[in-house]
Formats: C-alpha cells, sequence, structure tokens
C-alpha cells in the first residue's frame, strides 16, 4: 500500500475533526478553542452524561467487528496513535481497526472504524468508514464529520469503498435476553453524500488555517448560530458585556429578533411600539408583574384533596427492560404531595433502587398513593404522557391509568394563561418560575438540581456504582429532588392564590 506523503504545513496549527466542525460552526468558536480554551464554560453533568454515553456506544458497535483491533495509545498521544495505526494497517489479518488515528495536511483524525473490505490492484486493500454515533438519524453535521475523516484518509493514500454512519435504531425491541447488535444499530452508507463535499474541505480548511494567523479573534457576534448544530461553550464570553435586557433574551421566534435587529434594536426595552409581538413577548417588554382577570377563577377550578404529582424518567439508549426501545422513557420515580381542603399536607413517593424493570410497580405504588379522588397537579403535559406510555404498556392498569389522566390539572398553563412576573424573563420553567413568586424556596440547596442530571445520576446509580454509601448518597438526592417538584406546585398554588386576591 502506497500512502501518499504530507504536504508541506501551511500553519503551526493542527486540527481535529471536532476542530474542523467547530469552525463550520463559527470560526470564532475555533479561535478560541485553539488560542483561549480556557475561556469555555465546562460541560455540565448532563451533557457529559450524553458525552459519556457516546463514548459508552461507540465501544458496543465495535462488537459489530469481531477481529478488529483498537488503537491503545490515547487521544493526547498522537505519535504513538500514528505509529500503532500504520503498523495494523499493514497487517492483513486484522479485519478492522477502532479508534485509528491518521494525519493529512495538518489534520489529525481518529476513526471510529475502519474495516478492511477488499483488494484493489496491486494488493492495495479497499476500506469502509463507519462512524459511529448516538444519535437516531442521519444528521447534516454527520455528513461533515465523515467528510473531514474522507478527506484525511484519501490524502494520504488509502482506498475507501464505502463511507458509513453507524447510529441507533430506535425501532429495536429487546427481547430481555440477548442483545442484538445488528438490530440496535443501524449501518447506513453515506457515500454519496459525502463525496461531493470533498472538494470543499480543502478550501474551508484554508481559510480556517488562515483566520487562526490571526492576532485576535474574527468580530463575529453571538447569534442563531451560537446554537446550531451543537450548543458553543464560549456563548457565556461572547456575550459577558451584552445588556440585561438584550434583544436576543426576547422568547419565542427567532425570526422576530433577526427582524428586530435588522431594524437596529438592541435592547427589549427599544423595542418599537409598531412591531406585533406575542402575549407573552408583551410581557417581557412591559417588564412588570402581570395578573390576568381569571387567574382566581383559574386556580378554583381544582378538586379537593389536590394531588401534585412529578415523575422523574431516564432513557437509556441502549434497552435495558423487555420489550423497550433504545430511548424509551422509562419513569423510575415519583413524589406526590396531597394536600387537603383544611391545608394540611401528606407527602408519599416511590424509587426503584435496583436493575429490575420500575415501571409496572411503579404504576401500581402511583394508584394506590392517588386514590380515585381529587385533581391531581402537574406542570406541563409531561406527566400525562408518562401515565398514558404506562397505561398502553400495562392493559391491566389501563382503566384505572386513564382516569388517573382525566384527572390532571396543569398549573403550567395556569400561570402562562394568567401570570407574569419580571424574573420570569420570558420562561415558564418551575425552576425560573419558583424563586420568582416564592423566593424563600428554589432548587439551590439540592444536590441535583434538574431532570437531565437526575436521569444521569439514576442510570449511574443503578448500572455502575457498587459502593453502598454513594448509592445511598444519589437515592437521596434523587427523592428530595422529586420531593421539591411537587412541594414546589403546592407552594406556587398557595402564594398565586394570595396574588389573585
Amino acid at each position: 500500500m502506497l500512502i501518499s506523503p504530507e504536504p508541506a504545513a501551511r500553519s503551526s496549527y493542527r486540527l481535529s475533526k471536532s476542530r474542523y466542525l467547530s469552525g463550520l460552526q463559527c470560526h470564532k468558536r475555533l479561535y478560541l478553542e485553539v488560542h483561549a480554551p480556557g475561556l469555555a464554560t465546562k460541560p455540565d453533568a448532563a451533557t457529559q452524561a450524553i458525552l459519556d454515553m457516546g463514548t459508552d456506544l461507540g465501544e458496543l458497535a465495535r462488537r459489530r467487528f469481531p477481529g478488529g483491533r483498537l488503537v491503545s495509545a490515547g487521544y493526547r498521544q498522537s505519535q504513538e496513535a500514528l505509529a500503532e495505526t500504520t503498523e495494523l494497517l499493514h497487517d492483513s489479518t486484522i479485519p478492522a481497526i477502532f479508534e485509528g488515528a491518521f494525519q493529512f495536511n495538518q489534520v489529525l483524525v481518529r476513526v471510529d472504524v475502519l474495516e478492511r473490505v477488499g483488494v484493489k490492484d496491486l494488493g492495495q486493500p479497499t476500506w469502509r468508514l463507519v462512524e459511529v454515533k448516538s444519535s437516531s438519524k442521519v444528521k447534516a453535521t454527520h455528513v461533515d464529520d465523515l467528510a473531514i475523516q474522507s478527506y484525511v484518509l484519501k490524502g494520504i493514500g488509502l482506498a475507501l469503498a464505502e463511507i458509513c454512519l453507524m447510529h441507533v435504531n430506535t425501532q429495536y425491541v429487546f427481547d430481555g435476553r440477548h442483545l442484538d447488535l445488528d438490530q440496535l444499530f443501524t449501518l447506513r452508507s453515506l457515500t454519496d453524500m459525502v463525496w461531493p463535499r470533498l472538494p470543499e474541505v480543502a478550501t474551508r480548511l484554508g481559510a480556517m488555517q488562515a483566520m487562526l494567523e490571526e492576532l485576535s479573534a474574527p468580530a463575529i457576534g453571538p447569534d442563531e448560530h451560537c446554537h446550531s448544530p451543537y450548543e458553543c461553550p464560549f456563548w457565556d464570553h461572547c456575550t459577558r458585556e451584552k445588556p440585561a435586557r438584550w434583544i436576543y433574551h426576547l422568547p419565542g421566534s427567532s425570526k422576530t429578533v433577526v427582524h428586530l435587529r435588522e431594524l437596529g434594536v438592541e435592547t427589549i426595552d427599544e423595542i418599537p411600539d409598531s412591531v406585533s409581538l406575542t402575549a407573552v413577548q408583551r410581557r417581557v417588554k412591559e417588564n412588570r408583574e402581570w395578573v390576568g382577570e381569571g387567574l382566581r377563577s383559574a386556580l378554583e377550578t381544582i378538586v379537593y384533596p389536590v394531588h401534585h404529582l412529578d415523575f422523574e424518567t431516564f432513557m437509556p439508549a441502549v434497552p435495558k427492560f423487555v420489550d423497550t426501545r433504545p430511548y424509551q422513557v422509562i419513569p423510575t420515580q415519583w413524589s406526590n404531595h396531597i394536600e387537603q381542603p383544611d391545608g394540611s399536607l401528606a407527602h408519599a413517593e416511590f424509587l426503584c433502587r435496583d436493575e429490575r424493570d420500575p415501571r409496572e410497580e411503579l404504576a401500581v405504588t402511583l394508584l394506590e398513593s392517588l386514590g380515585r379522588e381529587g385533581s391531581i397537579c402537574v406542570y406541563s403535559s409531561y406527566e400525562r404522557s408518562v401515565i398514558e406510555r404506562l397505561a398502553e404498556d400495562f392493559p391491566s392498569l389501563r382503566k384505572d391509568l386513564k382516569r388517573v389522566v382525566a384527572r390532571l390539572w396543569d398549573l403550567h398553563v395556569i400561570i402562562r394563561d394568567h401570570y407574569y412576573h419580571p424574573a420570569f424573563e420570558g420562561s415558564y420553567s418551575i425552576k425560573t418560575v419558583l424563586p420568582a413568586v416564592v423566593p424563600s424556596l428554589s432548587y439551590d440547596d439540592l444536590v441535583i438540581r434538574d431532570g437531565g442530571v437526575a436521569a444521569c445520576e439514576y442510570s449511574r446509580m443503578i448500572f455502575t456504582v457498587s459502593d453502598w454509601i454513594e448509592k445511598a448518597q444519589i437515592q437521596e438526592a434523587l427523592l428530595r429532588y422529586c420531593e421539591r417538584d411537587t412541594l414546589a406546585m403546592v407552594e406556587l398554588r398557595k402564594e398565586l392564590r394570595k396574588r389573585a386576591g
């Protein structure tokens, strides 16, 4: 096999596929990643868990290629990884290389799977490039990801017979016994989509390298591009000098924000009266507390005893239980604060603490706690969707669960339609609403403070953590977080009744 020599470097800055994708999103993001990485905001626990899940799926996907060899050198050991990869490339007995390192034109890539599929003229092997993603479908950024890898492999002289994406198949149903990797993963050829992009890669790389040679970052203002296709870790840095009432914070359609910026509007307070705004946008612009005339009557539609219900769930990419699919929502715990007409309050809760399927026991205990009387206060339609799915999965409980659905009373809708506080800043998330309406109660004192982290911690507690003390700490944190969600609804209703007069 002949490998083309790498051309003379035009720049001292070596890129990777992740940096190339950053450059496609925003040149300023790439500049900061290279020259000032310390300005980035570190990923939160939920984001890190998603990254870890992708790593775990990549390791699982390797089992689809028996006999393959992993390049053991780490990502910081580039020279060792390149040497190890070269050795494996020349060993014809190895059918696939995992995490192979390849470098061309100052771009270093690590390839998830490079599978040996045949032989060309003069005995040169042909290869199939496979990128593994935790997503459930092909995205535009995946094509760019494969394009930069193909550019490098083609540049060093490797013959690519096919360029593929391997992603999760959400239609796969786990039988509870054998994990069928051929069904769990979908392997799709994107060769016809990737090849036309290769001529653009060299041009884009040249522009990125030239930009990196500049003495300062390009003057690119924060905008919608900062969130697509990925959340930029430099958002906080790039927006640190923006005014508190920056126009970008206006909720609703981004088209409105774009139109206002074209008019030269920088802050929400500067929005001309002639511009058409939604009801929520008008409230944000007015920036004062608003109590709708219908708030009191809306609150009085509730029926005692009032149950305040919240679920926590997780969505494993690899199904864990019989007859479940990848990324299926699995409820794992509930909290219920029950308020009587005299104001007395009781609390009940459930949390599955082991590896068994929690759904049926969760549903049975929930029905016992909710009884057959009173409204069930929730915040958003999420609880409805969870209960409806439980009704589908457990026919024997279907009638009782459908009765529960009929009793749901959504506090989110009541607040959205009848109340606004300036501290909401256009958001009706309970995490925003609670401290604004009930300043004495928030989530700041909790170990777990949002649902994404709760899902990650539950999965870690059940399937990873072995120390019983750490398990107990996670369990307690999960229970207190879910309890706070339902207590929040109790206190919000109480305070809103006062403000309704």
